[in-house]
């Protein structure tokens, strides 16, 4: 039934319906100054809670972002970032346009469009290639909600395909000396410990802005469990990004020790109080002024995060443990973002092979030797899982080749004969074995015995 006035002058509209179970319903409102707002209620009403591919992308967009809030299913400040992003860059372009009339040339034009308001935004660059992979990552999230809830056939944001990219540049990672060199330029107190807590624990910045003095336990171990965000120009403290993320790790005496002088210093802070009162705008133009006056090239401040992870694995720490340290969701994320090699160790690299191709490569080795010995550095290379603690000693009997699984103690009653039993086992745990004498070799089940022993 159209929309008809009532006695008193208002407008009433009245309509039929499916709802979700499908099941017939009516619907009737009232109250209407005009017509034409009595037909728009019915218009949206039928949009938002009949399910079908005809319905407006404004609407489509409002239910996808009250499942994704309602359901909880995202915090707050992603919520206000994705609220952003819908509301300057999805739907100035798309508005009330039916989500079975987008179709791959308008995705191709709203990339252009949004590219377009980058170089407004930003002349000499326009927005990163990652952020536009983000906003892409979007609109696209928003029509396989469309496929999935709305019958729509399928995703046109596939079949245009993406604009910019997933990975960003390079990494940026100071070594331990280029990071002293830095430090040692730090004139202001707060900046200088915040710079020295991100570089000796790999924390995020916003795990750092929400510390307070309670954070720093007695024991030298710093207890994450919370995030610093601003929102809508507020401050606010919200949760950690995930579960692996709340987590308690050891820190250096030396830094334990200047953290409670600057809190000492500090005067009627609490323990509940934040210890730095700067925000992420604020080290990033530190890190730029410090890095200039050290003659260094500037990183970003997550960037110091990185260095940190780089430093232990080049110091040789398992990889499980550098994945609990920075609270990574799990030991593949550390292993595919931190499987890298210092910039001085490429040039190493570059060097060797220039002179293989200048010189060749002269050995004396057999072809057997050479697999031998390409297998150990492929096993070098491989991430170690072991926790030590709890993995199995395998012992390897070269003469009679047998293998047998052993305990601590009998590997302390065998080694002891030679060396301090808890200096083997630490030199079995820098190396991945231990070699009794020329029959007897210890190591570690998950790492596996080097080809050599074989």
């Amino acid at each position: 039934m159209p929309a008809y006035k009532e006695k008193n002058g208002t407008w009433t509209v009245k309509f039929k319906y499916k709802d979700w179970m499908g099941e017939r319903r009516q619907k009737t409102k009232r109250g209407f100054a005009r017509k034409k707002d009595a037909e728009q209620f019915e218009a949206d009403f039928k949009a938002r809670y009949i399910h079908s591919a005809n319905i407006p992308f404004r609407t489509l967009t409002e239910n996808y972002f009250e499942d994704l809030t309602i359901n909880q299913k995202i915090d707050v400040t992603t919520a206000a970032r994705k609220q952003q992003t819908f509301s300057t860059l999805l739907l100035p372009f798309f508005d009330k346009k039916p989500i079975n009339e987008i179709d791959e040339l308008d995705i191709l034009n709203w990339q252009t469009w949004v590219k377009q308001k980058g170089f407004e935004k930003i002349p000499d660059t326009g927005y990163a290639p990652t952020y536009l992979k983000s906003i892409h990552n979007e609109l696209s999230a928003i029509m396989n909600y469309a496929c999935r809830y709305y019958k729509l056939p399928f995703n046109p944001c596939q079949k245009a395909g993406s604009m910019g990219k997933a990975d960003a540049d390079a990494m940026q990672i100071w070594t331990l000396e280029q990071f002293e060199q830095f430090i040692a330029y730090a004139d202001k107190s707060g900046a200088k410990l915040a710079f020295n807590i991100l570089f000796w624990t790999g924390i995020r910045e916003g795990e750092l802005l929400a510390l307070t003095p309670a954070d720093f336990l007695p024991d030298m171990k710093l207890n994450i469990d919370k995030n610093f965000a601003v929102l809508n120009g507020d401050h606010i403290i919200k949760n950690p990004k995930n579960e692996p993320s709340i987590r308690c790790i050891a820190i250096p005496q030396f830094l334990y020790e200047d953290t409670m002088n600057y809190i000492n210093g500090l005067y009627g802070l609490t323990q509940t109080d934040r210890l730095f009162m700067f925000t992420r705008s604020f080290l990033q133009k530190e890190i730029k002024r410090i890095a200039s006056k050290a003659g260094l090239e500037p990183i970003r401040v997550h960037d110091l995060r990185h260095s940190h992870a780089s430093l232990l694995i080049e110091m040789g720490f398992n990889i499980l443990m550098i994945s609990e340290r920075l609270g990574h969701k799990s030991v593949q994320t550390t292993w595919n973002t931190y499987a890298h090699l210092y910039p001085d160790k490429g040039k190493q690299i570059a060097f060797g092979l220039q002179a293989a191709k200048t010189t060749g490569i002269t050995t004396n080795k057999t072809t057997e030797d050479q697999v031998i010995s390409l297998l150990g550095e492929i096993q070098k290379m491989l991430p170690n899982y072991s926790t030590y603690e709890t993995d199995e000693i395998i012992m390897w009997n070269r003469e009679k080749k047998e293998k047998s699984v052993t305990d601590r103690k009998l590997f302390d009653d065998i080694v002891c004969q030679n060396i301090n039993p808890d200096e083997a086992f630490v030199v079995m745990m820098k190396d991945g074995y231990y070699e009794v004498n020329e029959h007897i070799v210890f190591c570690f089940a998950s790492k596996g015995l080097p080809v050599k022993f074989l």
